[in-house]
C-alpha cells in the first residue's frame, strides 16, 4: 500500500476475524471478498483481517461524503 491508498471502511462493534480475534475499531482498505466469502481488509501493509463483509460499514467523510462503496 502506499500513501494514495484510501482507508473507506470500518468494522461494527464486536466483529471478529476468521480466527475468532477481534478486530480494532479503526479505517481499512477493502482489498477482496475472496471465494470463501472473506472481506480482506487492511490497516496497513503489515495488519491485515479475513472478516464476514456484513461486518464492514462505510465510513463518513467529515464532509458528509461517503468515502466507501457497499460491499
Amino acid at each position: 500500500m502506499n500513501n494514495n491508498d484510501s482507508y473507506n471502511f470500518g468494522v461494527n462493534s464486536g466483529t471478529r476475524n476468521h480466527k475468532g480475534a477481534f478486530v480494532r475499531h479503526t479505517a481499512y482498505k477493502l482489498i477482496e471478498v475472496n471465494e470463501a466469502g472473506w472481506a480482506v481488509i487492511c490497516q496497513d501493509q503489515a495488519t491485515c483481517h479475513y472478516v464476514d463483509p456484513s461486518s464492514l460499514r462505510v465510513i463518513n467523510h467529515p464532509d458528509g461524503n461517503r468515502v466507501g462503496h457497499s460491499v
